[in-house]
């Protein structure tokens, strides 16, 4: 599921919360149709959650691991790219304090 940046992208978005798919859209800079099918993707390996409320439908988070997850991912790939990763940097001076 995270092989796809625009997936990504998306999980990111959701972070802080319920979003339309044509906000997603936007976000993401894809047409409202593109973001549809990974939606779909992404709901089918429950990774979100859809609400509809008339036409309109509402994605979210299924959970709070599935935010994580990504996080996750984009921390090890700094640690495989740098010796200072910035996420590290933001803990330490949080430590100095």
């Amino acid at each position: 599921m995270l092989a796809d940046a625009t997936r990504v992208r998306i999980i990111l978005a959701l972070r802080d919360g319920e979003l339309s798919v044509n906000t997603l859209a936007d976000s993401v800079d894809k047409t409202p149709a593109a973001v549809s099918q990974h939606l779909a993707k992404l709901r089918l390996a429950r990774v979100v959650k859809a609400r509809q409320d008339g036409t309109r439908v509402f994605y979210r988070l299924a959970n709070e691991h599935a935010g994580r997850l990504v996080t996750d991912a984009i921390f090890q790939a700094e640690h495989a790219v740098t010796n200072a990763p910035s996420h590290h940097q933001v803990t330490d001076a949080r430590a100095s304090d």
